[in-house]
């Protein structure tokens, strides 16, 4: 499925196994390729058909400090503000790789292209995307 990917295979089992979780009034923990139920809420409760699971850290999955993190994603945050998108706080987390969880932001009402985007222009390997099945998917940028 994914392998014309440059991306490890391992980085992307990692990402496979990720649990994504949103925080805010209506907390969420998505799993790639798996219903969620508060996710459909929270598509509900705003009005939106699609979200994206986007983070801004450690870029191209290399560790990068924790004051070079925040600053891109206050970056991120930024442009995200600038384009009128509501988003709310997350966190993805692979519950035992030791790897830590990267601060991220779960992105309402964005096409599938817009993530890709995102996902390019803060050089990530890989967004995760939900349509109005409220089923996350892992979308590969390279």
């Amino acid at each position: 499925m994914f392998s014309n990917s440059q991306i490890p295979r391992a980085t992307i089992q990692a990402y496979l196994e990720t649990h994504y979780r949103v925080h805010g009034s209506m907390p969420a923990t998505l799993k790639i390729g798996e219903f969620n139920a508060s996710l459909a809420a929270i598509h509900d409760a705003h009005g939106v058909r699609s979200s994206a699971f986007i983070t801004a850290c450690n870029p191209f999955s290399q560790l990068l400090d924790d004051a070079a993190n925040t600053s891109r994603q206050l970056a991120l945050a930024r442009e995200l503000s600038q384009r009128g998108l509501t988003f709310i706080d997350g966190v993805g987390e692979h519950p035992s790789n030791g790897w830590r969880g990267e601060p991220s932001f779960l992105v309402l009402r964005v096409s599938v292209e817009d993530a890709k985007a995102f996902g390019l222009q803060f050089g990530q390997n890989a967004v995760v995307w939900c349509g109005g099945d409220a089923v996350p998917q892992l979308v590969l940028l390279r």
